[in-house]
């Protein structure tokens, strides 16, 4: 069954499904997301699915210099893990609509409230890197009903990588040295969390 159909299949119930996509920096989970939110809305109307990144619980520039992390944005005590966990139990629970924020990969900096998860959605779907984590990430992954793990080649997330970066701002000396200090520690990090995830998909 293809995916988009599978998700749709499990939302025939009575309670709203959280499905997740997880993997290392560029391996394409937002692209994957986003286009399972697409086809969603396409086949039930657009208030029937909502859209969470995690990347929308980073911290903030002036946050991460004055906690000394902001050489390292992205690492997983660089973000607000329980603001993330506390939207993840509203959408959950909550009856009425859901205010989350995003993330402008242009300034690099989150937005605060600016995705809204309407009441009326049967599914929601999240990406993020960590959402298979332990330690003080452990409880996100109990709210997922099903969690993708998604991967790609290096070279492939590398370019994209590189391309996104270059586009925020960076020198090509700077992207590529943010992407061996920072992104490729932290996919080492992220595909050692593979096994808790449900099922495995190819980046797009």
């Amino acid at each position: 069954m293809p995916l988009t159909a599978e998700i749709i299949a499990a939302a025939a119930g009575s309670r709203r499904v959280v499905v997740g996509f997880t993997g290392p920096p560029g391996a394409g989970k937002t692209t994957i997301a986003r286009r399972v939110v697409t086809e969603i809305a396409t086949t039930l109307g657009d208030d029937a699915v909502g859209y969470l990144p995690m990347d929308g619980f980073h911290l903030a520039t002036p946050v991460l210099s004055a906690l000394g992390r902001a050489g390292r944005r992205g690492a997983p005590d660089t973000f607000d893990v329980d603001g993330f966990l506390s939207i993840l139990d509203r959408i959950r629970h909550a009856e009425h609509d859901v205010y989350a924020p995003d993330f402008d990969h242009t300034t690099a900096e989150p937005i605060a409230a600016s995705l809204i998860i309407d009441a009326a959605a049967r599914i929601v779907v999240v990406e993020g890197n960590y959402l298979a984590l332990d330690g003080e990430w452990a409880s996100v992954r109990t709210h997922f009903d099903r969690l993708w793990f998604v991967d790609a080649p290096d070279d492939v997330r590398h370019e994209r990588l590189l391309r996104r970066h270059l586009a925020a701002g960076k020198t090509d000396a700077e992207a590529r040295a943010w992407i061996g200090s920072v992104d490729d520690p932290n996919a080492t990090l992220i595909r050692a969390t593979r096994a808790r995830c449900d099922d495995e998909l190819g980046g797009n």
